[in-house]
């Protein structure tokens, strides 16, 4: 019985959450443009026919090479905080777009930004919290799910655990608590260094459509081989660092965590940390590439795509920061049953399958933001 209140409350709760129609009148578009641009000629053929759809929507086009409206580029460049370097370069209030892939992507964004796609009218009213826009989740929820598939990772765990293992032998609990969180640290900044170099890869020539293609045929692939090893991977063995490969890196690690300068121990965790986890990222490619390339698919400000990272990594280490607290709070040496990690292949490997699918047929739905 005392669950009836709260099963009343959060049921009022829901019954509060209304619809709410987005009212909107069009703001003008900015569009510049350059003589001899294949993607700038692209865009024209889509806003003259947005104009004809709406006769009220202002649109007003400045060609580059006029001394003036290339100043005016540069002032507005200056003021978003954006790279006008090039063309076609788009301006809706405070909202930008640089480049052009497609009306179902590029274009898709400018008919959402100027309220005119009846999904960017997806808002909710919640008490407390007051109009949300549903849209803005998906990319925080996106982010969260992919980062925590690739923090299952088993080749990801397994220098960790033995770390924990030789460190619950010392006899300094300081000692053990620094090292331990150095190889976590040094471990997190190769994986973010690794995902900022797929990210300004992917912003660099992201508006290639073949680079979508590829991006999508690697998802197929990769979620094609996390399902068969979901079948055929019965233990979640990692098979890049395998064998005589792990034996060298415990061998190390058991004579770094032993030396008696704590300066030398500590180093030494620091590179081995970077040794094993960029041989680890052979493990791990699939998942960071296909994230960034969907990141980079969104128009967002430079500090939040790297904010965004950030959030990434925080998620993907989060399964070993967890089992590396336990381990030195209660001095016992834990680690994720191998049924977790192959659970992960089986949902990892799903949402591969479908993301590479929407890239190819519908990339517009991985258009966040």
């Amino acid at each position: 019985m005392k669950l009836l209140p709260k099963l009343i409350v959060i049921f009022a709760f829901f019954l509060s959450i209304s619809p709410i129609k987005a009212q909107f009148s069009l703001p003008q578009i900015d569009f510049f443009w350059g003589q001899g641009c294949s993607h700038c000629a692209q865009e024209e053929i889509f806003l003259g026919q947005l104009q004809t759809d709406y006769p009220d929507l202002v649109i007003n086009r400045y060609e580059i090479h006029d001394p003036v409206n290339n100043q005016s580029l540069k002032e507005i460049g200056k003021k978003l905080k954006a790279d006008i370097s090039g063309v076609p370069f788009t301006v809706i209030g405070d909202k930008y777009f640089s480049g052009f892939l497609s009306n179902d992507t590029t274009g898709s964004q400018i008919k959402q930004t100027l309220g005119l796609d009846s999904s960017s009218s997806d808002q909710i009213n919640l008490p407390l919290f007051g109009t949300i826009q549903i849209k803005d989740f998906s990319l925080p929820l996106l982010t969260f799910v992919i980062a925590l598939l690739d923090g299952f990772n088993p080749c990801a765990m397994w220098t960790l655990l033995f770390l924990i293992g030789l460190l619950l032998g010392l006899k300094n609990r300081r000692r053990m608590w620094i090292l331990g969180l150095a190889f976590i640290v040094s471990s997190a900044l190769v994986y973010f260094l690794f995902l900022t170099a797929w990210l300004n890869l992917f912003l660099f020539i992201g508006f290639i459509s073949w680079v979508k293609i590829i991006i999508a045929l690697i998802a197929l692939a990769s979620g094609t081989y996390y399902l068969k090893d979901f079948f055929t991977n019965k233990d979640a063995s990692c098979k890049v660092t395998g064998g005589q490969k792990k034996q060298k890196v415990f061998a190390r690690l058991k004579a770094i965590t032993q030396k008696e300068q704590f300066i030398f121990a500590l180093i030494g965790i620091i590179l081995l940390a970077f040794v094993v986890n960029l041989v680890e990222l052979i493990c791990s490619a699939g998942l960071p590439a296909i994230y960034t390339q969907i990141l980079a698919l969104t128009n967002l400000p430079s500090w939040q795509y790297y904010l965004y990272l950030i959030f990434y990594i925080l998620i993907f280490m989060l399964d070993d920061l967890i089992i590396f607290f336990i381990a030195m709070t209660t001095l016992k040496a834990v680690g994720l049953n191998s049924k977790y990690s192959r659970f992960s292949q089986l949902i990892g490997g799903i949402l591969m399958l479908l993301i590479g699918l929407l890239l190819i047929f519908k990339p517009e739905f991985l258009m966040f933001g």
